[in-house]
């Protein structure tokens, strides 16, 4: 269906991979999973992992008993699961002890320039940038570090930007029991600069701004200790 101004509106069930092609889609909040997810063991996946990865080595013609390549099955395989993809399981969770908010600090706490490195789910290339959160105290407080950890986390899985934006302001929220809670992201995709349209300057920036930091006010004042 087209609208006056000639855009297609379209929903993702009745388009084809051709049809969506580079654009960022995402079903849900939550990491597509089987439903079945965790039942092998990560030695059973790496065997796996590495079993398939060979066999598209061979489909590109690769010689896989080159010194330099005959461990790259397994190499990638231990990077997925214990590295780059740890992220997909539960028990990698950081755990976010709290703390209580004894020196009343009541003002927004920012944990700014958090690197991380995430990969594209459409693509598995890499996604990288910078996280800055922030949130306002309701009480309890966690370390600094944790903050750090969430971001990795959720980064360590094959993602779309704006799932992980949210997903770390879903957690941060549920974890620090309060809406107080903001996320901005400033990423690079390889998707795009390394292939496809083979833009090397764009940037994505994604925001959850949520309770407290919906207003105007508090973004400004967020943004300026960013920038600063």
């Amino acid at each position: 269906m087209k609208s006056e101004n000639n855009f297609e509106t379209n929903t993702i069930s009745n388009l084809s991979v051709e049809d969506i092609g580079n654009d960022h889609l995402f079903t849900s909040l939550e990491t597509p999973m089987v439903k079945d997810a965790f039942t092998k063991s990560d030695s059973e996946k790496k065997e796996i992992i590495a079993f398939h990865f060979s066999e598209i080595m061979k489909a590109l013609d690769l010689d896989l008993t080159d010194d330099s390549l005959k461990g790259t099955p397994e190499r990638v395989a231990k990077m997925y699961i214990d590295e780059i993809f740890s992220g997909l399981n539960p028990k990698n969770k950081p755990k976010m002890a709290l703390f209580d908010n004894k020196y009343q600090y009541n003002q927004m706490l920012v944990e700014k320039n958090i690197t991380f490195y995430s990969n594209c789910e459409h693509h598995f290339v890499p996604i990288f940038g910078k996280a800055h959160v922030a949130y306002i105290s309701s009480g309890k407080v966690i370390g600094l570090s944790k903050l750090n950890r969430i971001v990795q986390y959720y980064a360590k899985r094959p993602q779309v930007q704006e799932r992980l934006t949210m997903q770390i302001a879903e957690d941060l929220k549920a974890a620090l029991e309060t809406e107080d809670v903001a996320v901005i992201i400033d990423a690079k995709h390889l998707c795009v600069s390394s292939r496809g349209v083979q833009d090397e300057s764009s940037a994505t920036v994604t925001t959850s701004f949520n309770g407290a930091f919906n207003n105007p006010q508090k973004i400004n004042e967020l943004l300026q200790l960013i920038n600063n």
